[in-house]
């Protein structure tokens, strides 16, 4: 679409002196005049106005509310999944280090119950070697003590561990809920909107089917280049497209084209039709 300035009133600065101002607005292009019944003009709105409700109902689509919950709820698993992983590894780390603490244990008591069987059993005469056997007993009861307590801190933990994984996973299984209602919920209002874009679609072959090919061509052009729209009413002297008021002198103009001529809006360049409430 050529821009072009046009001029739209003077300014007189001082006697014998004049400035023409200009305001810089979209015009129609430079393109051969188009022809088209005015019934055929009444049917392309009709087109744009199915376009516009196939425009809606994607837009409804693709913002469901179902989508930014499900995107919420989505990022709340992975993050709520990662917290399941950690409590996971650690469970598994401290199982680990409570095996070693037990059998760690097993093995200093076995030898503690073996130096207290031979203490027992009076095969050891030598003061000095049963001094060193008692002492060495004491040492390891010593031993069996800590070790407990190491052992004791690992199940303590382990327990901690364990319990932040079982709420990890009812966690999980909540949102996986939730994440299951929603999809059902969003494939129910997908389901509908489909639906009703089906039957629009319908709608707008039997209206496209009514339009001219030339003038179909001109408004899928105009509609790519205008934000979806086309073509608008010219309603009470005013644009449907642009929502704007068309001044006297062009509404003048309009009014004296021939009805199968193809108008576009002074103001927006839109395919501009004509209709009975056009204020003409």
């Amino acid at each position: 679409m050529d821009v072009a300035p046009r001029v739209v009133g003077v300014i007189r600065w001082s006697p014998g002196h004049v400035q023409r101002y200009a305001r810089t607005r979209p015009y129609p292009s430079e393109e051969p005049t188009l022809k088209a019944d005015p019934f055929d003009q009444l049917a392309l709105l009709e087109v744009q106005g199915l376009d516009s409700q196939l425009s809606q109902l994607a837009h409804r689509r693709k913002n469901l509310p179902q989508v930014a919950t499900l995107e919420q709820l989505r990022q709340e698993r992975e993050s709520v999944h990662a917290r399941s992983v950690r409590a996971q590894t650690t469970v598994a780390d401290l199982t680990s280090d409570q095996t070693k603490a037990d059998q760690e244990v097993a093995n200093v008591r076995a030898r503690r119950d073996r130096d207290q069987t031979r203490l027992d059993s009076g095969q050891v005469t030598s003061p000095k070697d049963l001094q060193s056997l008692q002492n060495e007993i004491v040492a390891l009861d010593r031993r069996i003590a800590s070790l407990e307590d190491d052992e004791l801190e690992v199940m303590e933990e382990l327990e901690a561990a364990q319990t932040e994984l079982a709420a990890a996973t009812d966690a999980l299984a909540s949102l996986d809920a939730r994440i299951a209602d929603e999809v059902a919920a969003l494939e129910e209002s997908t389901s509908e909107i489909d639906a009703s874009a089906e039957a629009v679609r319908a709608e707008r072959g039997a209206a496209v089917s009514r339009v001219a090919e030339p003038l179909l061509t001109l408004y899928q052009k105009v509609r790519a280049s205008h934000g979806g729209v086309g073509a608008a009413a010219l309603r009470h002297k005013r644009c449907e497209g642009c929502r704007l008021e068309i001044n006297g002198a062009d509404l003048r103009e309009i009014a004296g084209k021939p009805s199968d001529e193809v108008l576009r809006c002074p103001e927006c360049d839109r395919i501009l039709v004509r209709t009975t409430e056009s204020g003409l």
